[in-house]
């Protein structure tokens, strides 16, 4: 390891940080009745796949239980 590197870390740990500082300034954060309606959305969405995939795999745990009770007799 050189020594550079070894001396320069706190210098480039501060530069990271001021430019992440800088960076969130310039952020454009979003009001509190989007991230409401945005977290609706997720949620309903998440409901609607649970729901989804869960008649799916209904359907084809029956499927696969026919062909096998079917290979099996």
């Amino acid at each position: 390891m050189e020594m550079t590197n070894a001396v320069g870390w706190p210098q480039r740990t501060k530069s990271y940080i001021d430019e992440v500082k800088a960076e969130m300034r310039r952020v454009s954060w979003p009001s509190w009745k989007q991230v409401r309606a945005t977290t609706g959305v997720v949620i309903a969405a998440v409901f609607l796949f649970a729901a989804y995939f869960a008649v799916v795999d209904t359907v084809v745990n029956s499927v696969i239980n026919k062909i096998i009770n079917f290979a099996i007799h």
